[in-house]
């Protein structure tokens, strides 16, 4: 009988061991450490949206104090917290992300954001690109009045041709490497 017992207690002991490492393996991830991730496919300020998903893997091993809780390649999920298409004229597309999983655990983290070009130097030449050929062609066909009416509707012009070519999106390219600093674990996450 007392073998019975003992192989009982032997046989539990090693599955709460077992368990214990696994969970172990498995721990939180803990605020302030940074995670680089590799992203497999690309985001847009043009065609992502608020809130999408977007996958990866990690891009270098997880260690904390010394002990790697999560591997190189593991999977990771990222969400996108902010995409803001280009305007024509002004306003350059932003597109935000934020981690929320490393090989299945929930985190939060800080947020990797990219800000399209400006659209003022290239609107400035275009559409005074075109006033000053508009001046000119004016000017020659017309004299002092011909060069002011050329001036208007070659800006016009210019204005269009800005309008037709001003959109200024940003893309994070897929096999992009993102860092991203942890701010809670999945006790965290779920919380919020």
């Amino acid at each position: 009988m007392r073998t019975k017992t003992f192989r009982h207690l032997l046989s539990v002991t090693l599955m709460l061991t077992v368990f214990a490492a696994v969970a172990a393996q498995a721990a939180d991830i803990p605020a302030g450490t940074r995670v680089t991730i590799r992203l497999s496919q690309a985001a847009s300020s043009a065609s992502s949206h608020t809130g999408d998903t977007i996958n990866g893997s990690l891009a270098s091993d997880v260690v904390v104090n010394g002990s790697t809780v999560a591997r190189s390649g593991a999977p990771v999920k990222a969400r996108v917290t902010l995409a803001k298409p280009s305007g024509r004229l002004h306003n350059p597309g932003i597109i935000a992300i934020r981690l929320t999983s490393v090989d299945g655990n929930a985190v939060n983290s800080s947020s990797v954001s990219r800000r399209g070009k400006g659209h003022m130097k290239s609107n400035a030449t275009k559409i005074g690109g075109g006033a000053a050929a508009g001046a000119l062609i004016g000017a020659l066909a017309g004299g002092g009045k011909g060069a002011a009416i050329g001036a208007g509707v070659g800006a016009g012009a210019g204005t269009g041709v800005a309008m037709a070519t001003g959109k200024k999106d940003v893309v994070i390219p897929a096999e992009s490497a993102l860092t991203f600093t942890v701010s809670g674990g999945s006790a965290a996450a779920n919380r919020r």
